[in-house]
């Protein structure tokens, strides 16, 4: 060792470089040795191969109660919708899936990354939903389905849209005298039910429209997450729900359903890579990134007019970001002085109201809204974003409010009442003015948080933009661009919001004015 450098202690850089040694040195002894490599996972080759393997499956489908049962073992993670299941599955966050076969039979068609698993696992009749208060309207459906069924149209419908891959809708003719008929759907495939050029189309959605023919009412159709199609129906927020609901014990407890009108399979798919029946050559190559760019920007903007969907998720989401903003910096500044008041029966309302608000989440707050509050009540869901939005906002711009009216010296409130101001004078003059500027940095970020949280109501039936981004998903199959899409745009939204926000706080700012009106 050199003459005047001592021996210190082992540092955790040291021991890590030393392990790393050890394992590099365990390695080349083990190759010495001839040990084999650690063996490929296994491909697929059955369906009892998933019984520990992990399972995706659409929340709410009869599909998760089948693999509880029949594969205990396994992970089953549940999702949303079918576009969030086929981009777990396209990403490897699961092994295999269950789907309907006809959705199925769709998507394998435009992706060749994918290929099924065994033969049909089981099937279920399929019908409409109804609330078990609207006997009525049922038996209108199951009378309408039989005359279908007697005249040959039903059988044309299956042929057309079941085998023949038609993207098409007949032109039906409603005069539309009555009473809408609300019909909630989810976002699903063809054949079942899509959006083209700005129109659904679909096996259910000609159903619906049929069915409102013949009742001599227009339809309006509700997009709404599969799993909350049963609540909607039994609160009647629509007068029925169609969207290849398999007719159970279970969903019988809470609705009503028709007589069947198509018996529809369930298989598994999954990644070919994954799968022991497709071990020849895999897809082709793929093209170069700004060929594919390119190419999801087509397929996923300007192919059957799909940016109209997002121009209308970007209406719903700027609507309710601006109107809950405005009404919820009101409602916080109402609660902010109901909260500063001395008076007990003012103050404790508004310390309530704040406390139970900000501990509810905003989803289960948008939702026992349209759902509880509203269940009696046939109103817009996207008022109901608005109003939840707002009370949320609200509850959390009231204590920022406060924390800006007390940062401001008592001393100053003093002097101006000493100098003859009113005392809303004082607050308008003196206190406004710097609590404005105290809060703008903590009140500018809770609004783009607003703006981001906007993402859930699509629960409550409300086209916004990533409900706009799942309904082209499940149309294209497109895993990442539609995501990405959106993201672009909910960062644009939210930089054109801190650019207003930040000439706000330069306006309010007089000491920046005085800067800038000085002379050079």
């Amino acid at each position: 060792m050199p003459r005047g450098v001592q021996a210190g202690p082992l540092t955790g850089e040291d021991l890590s470089g030393f392990s790393t040694s050890l394992v590099l040195l365990a390695a080349l002894l083990a190759l010495a040795a001839g040990a084999a490599p650690a063996a490929a996972p296994a491909k697929l080759a059955h369906v009892d191969d998933l019984k520990d393997k992990r399972v995706g499956a659409l929340l709410g489908s009869a599909h998760v109660d089948y693999v509880r049962k029949t594969w205990p073992r396994a992970t089953l993670l549940q999702y949303s919708s079918p576009a969030d299941l086929l981009l777990a599955v396209k990403t490897g966050k699961v092994d295999a899936a269950l789907s309907d076969a006809e959705a199925l039979r769709e998507i394998l068609r435009q992706d060749d990354t994918l290929g099924t698993l065994g033969e049909t696992l089981f099937s279920f009749p399929e019908g409409v939903g109804f609330a078990r208060e609207n006997d009525a309207l049922r038996t209108e459906f199951n009378r309408f389905l039989a005359e279908l069924k007697a005249s040959g149209v039903h059988a044309d419908m299956v042929g057309r849209w079941m085998e023949g891959n038609v993207t098409d809708m007949p032109v039906l003719r409603n005069a539309g005298t009555g009473r809408e008929l609300v019909v909630g759907i989810s976002d699903g495939t063809l054949p079942y039910a899509a959006v083209k050029d700005g129109r659904l189309i679909g096996f259910e959605i000609e159903l619906a429209e049929r069915f409102g023919a013949a009742l001599g009412r227009k339809v309006r159709f509700s997009m709404i997450d599969f799993s909350g199609l049963i609540a909607a129906a039994a609160t009647r927020k629509v007068d029925m729900i169609v969207s290849a609901l398999f007719i159970t014990e279970e969903r019988r407890r809470n609705i009503a359903f028709s007589d069947p009108y198509y018996e529809e399979g369930t298989r598994v798919f999954a990644l070919r890579t994954k799968l022991a029946a497709y071990d020849g050559p895999g897809a082709s190559p793929p093209a170069s990134f700004l060929a594919r760019a390119a190419a999801s920007f087509r397929n996923n903007v300007i192919h059957e007019q799909r940016y109209l969907l997002l121009w209308d998720g970007l209406k719903a989401t700027v609507i309710i970001s601006v109107f809950a903003t405005l009404f919820g910096t009101l409602l916080g500044a109402l609660v902010c002085w109901m909260r500063m008041s001395k008076q007990r029966f003012i103050c404790v309302p508004a310390r309530a109201f704040i406390g139970v608000v900000r501990g509810t989440p905003l989803l289960v707050l948008l939702m026992l809204i349209f759902y509880v509050a509203f269940a009696d009540i046939d109103i817009d869901p996207l008022l109901v974003a608005v109003i939840a939005f707002a009370l949320n906002f609200g509850a959390y711009s009231a204590e920022i409010f406060r924390s800006g009216v007390e940062g401001v010296d008592r001393g100053q409130t003093e002097a101006a009442v000493a100098m003859g101001f009113a005392r809303w004078g004082t607050f308008l003059h003196v206190v406004l003015p710097q609590t404005v500027r105290r809060i703008l940095p903590v009140y500018k970020g809770e609004i783009i948080s607003l703006v981001k949280m906007t993402s859930i109501v699509g629960y409550i039936a409300v086209q916004d933009l990533t409900k706009a981004s799942d309904i082209i998903r499940s149309r294209t199959f497109d895993a990442f661009f539609p995501l990405v899409m959106v993201a672009v745009l909910y960062f644009a939204l939210a930089w054109l919001l801190v650019l207003g926000l930040d000439w706000l706080e330069r306006a309010t700012d007089r000491r920046q004015r005085r800067r800038q009106a000085a002379p050079a």
